[in-house]
């Protein structure tokens, strides 16, 4: 995969070390004289590109047309918006994401407006908050689709409905599936007549819509 990253600050370099770690192609497109020293330090030569991300003879230059993903990660709305914009409208790469910095700005970042993916750090904390608060002790591990659905972990509360049940007694939502089962270290693949032992940690994939069903099955009764 190759992915062309806006933005050299935290979140940029700390994007690229992880895609060169896993074997992709990268560069890291950034003009700000205080920063490229330190990212031509730790990073290849090859992969650190001064100038302007919102240049789109700088972005040809770069291999825009054959990129998988342009992440505009910048500190300004702006830019990350007029890249994004750019690498959609004009060069029709697959996949564009853009950091969001200024949650009122939220309302901008939309497919319309050639983002794929916004990555609004205010309102996915305040949403994490939010389902640690109400969820008890369910545990979301990663956000899947823009946040529709999510991968969760819980442990079956010994006084909950499920304990002793198989899973096809149980009332699971339509759009929630139990991938995994891990029982005292060991995997289990479910399936309908998988029974639920107090303390199992249930792994699913669940929409939105129904973390508080599940989590109302799995864990302890209120």
């Amino acid at each position: 995969m190759y992915t062309i990253i806006v933005g050299g600050g935290q979140v940029g370099s700390y994007l690229g070390s992880i895609l060169l770690a896993g074997g992709h192609r990268v560069k890291i497109i950034e003009m700000r004289e205080e920063l490229l020293t330190r990212l031509e330090k730790e990073f290849p030569k090859d992969v650190v590109v001064i100038g302007s991300g919102t240049d789109p003879k700088l972005l040809e230059a770069v291999g825009v047309r054959n990129a998988n993903v342009v992440a505009a990660v910048s500190g300004a709305d702006e830019v990350n918006l007029v890249v994004s914009g750019l690498a959609r409208f004009e060069f029709q790469v697959q996949r564009t994401i853009a950091r969001v910095n200024n949650p009122k700005n939220a309302w901008l970042f939309t497919p319309q407006m050639g983002v794929d993916v916004a990555l609004n750090q205010a309102d996915l904390l305040a949403h994490l908050i939010a389902e640690e608060m109400s969820l008890g002790d369910m545990m979301t591990l990663i956000k899947l689709r823009k946040g529709k659905y999510s991968l969760v972990e819980e442990k079956v509360d010994p006084a909950s409905f499920a304990a002793g049940k198989a899973l096809r007694e149980l009332a699971i939502p339509e759009l929630c599936v139990v991938a995994a089962i891990i029982r005292k270290g060991e995997l289990i693949i479910p399936h309908g007549a998988t029974v639920l032992q107090p303390v199992d940690e249930v792994l699913a994939v669940v929409h939105e819509e129904h973390l508080r069903e599940l989590a109302a099955i799995l864990g302890k009764p209120k």
